[in-house]
């Protein structure tokens, strides 16, 4: 079931967010092939064109941080430069960090899908504007949940949702705060059991070395007996002490 945190029925809501958000869901729910969550590496831009502009890639640095791998031209816009590298806070207020910190740790921890409303407040040379982030986990090339497809999309508190006025954000950079948030913690399949039904318990405590498996015919390659090769004499007496050596002399009188 959604869990709804800090929501606030009276925020402005971005119409052309909440569509980009849908296409963006729709694709990574296609991805899924009876999976909880796609690969990072099942994402192909071409199947995503539409929402390109306003998507983006996180990945899990630390607790609750996630910077950007990979950032649409709408996002780099509204900062004002390339945000590659930068963390996901960045395009937030101080005082909206801790609460877009706990969201995106959610996505990670639990795993979940996240959705937030947000609002970038007006000021000199700067309209107000809506926002709407959208973030959805992947799954890295061993199977954790360090990646997040996501989209970010903000538009002029007086859009009506024409995309042609979506790209009047005013002077960058552009900081937001979080007027309400929406987390769906996925369905993870159930742990399997490590102790098979039936099994003795005190059979996995024995400290026995296994007995060694018989050679198999097939690829199975005969083991070669290792036959040392025999020193030469310079070899051994390099390896002697000096008082070693000495002992190999012998000490012949000549009688006169």
């Amino acid at each position: 079931m959604d869990r709804e945190t800090d929501s606030n029925a009276a925020a402005p809501a971005s119409a052309k967010g909440r569509r980009i958000g849908n296409e963006l869901r729709a694709y990574w729910e296609a991805l899924l092939a009876g999976r909880p969550m796609p690969a990072r590496a099942d994402i192909d831009p071409r199947g995503i064109d539409r929402a390109l502009e306003f998507a983006f890639i996180l990945e899990r640095v630390a607790p609750g941080m996630g910077r950007f791998r990979l950032a649409g031209q709408h996002i780099c816009d509204l900062m004002g430069m390339e945000v590659r590298g930068m963390p996901l806070t960045s395009l937030f207020a101080p005082e909206g960090r801790k609460q877009i910190a706990d969201l995106t740790e959610a996505v990670f921890a639990r795993p979940a899908i996240a959705e937030a409303q947000l609002v970038s407040e007006a000021g000199i040379g700067k309209p107000g504007l809506a926002g709407h982030l959208v973030m959805l986990p992947l799954t890295d090339d061993f199977g954790a949940v360090t990646r997040v497809l996501g989209c970010f999309v903000a538009e002029p508190l007086r859009n009506t949702g024409e995309a042609e006025d979506i790209h009047d954000a005013g002077r960058a950079p552009r900081r937001f705060t979080v007027t309400g948030a929406r987390i769906k913690p996925l369905e993870m399949p159930p742990l399997r059991d490590p102790q098979p039904a039936g099994r003795n318990p005190r059979a996995s405590q024995s400290f026995e070395q296994p007995s060694p498996m018989p050679a198999t015919s097939g690829f199975a390659e005969g083991q070669t007996p290792y036959t040392p090769r025999p020193k030469a004499r310079a070899e051994h007496l390099a390896e002697m002490t000096p008082d070693e050596r000495r002992a190999m002399f012998r000490v012949v009188r000549q009688e006169g």
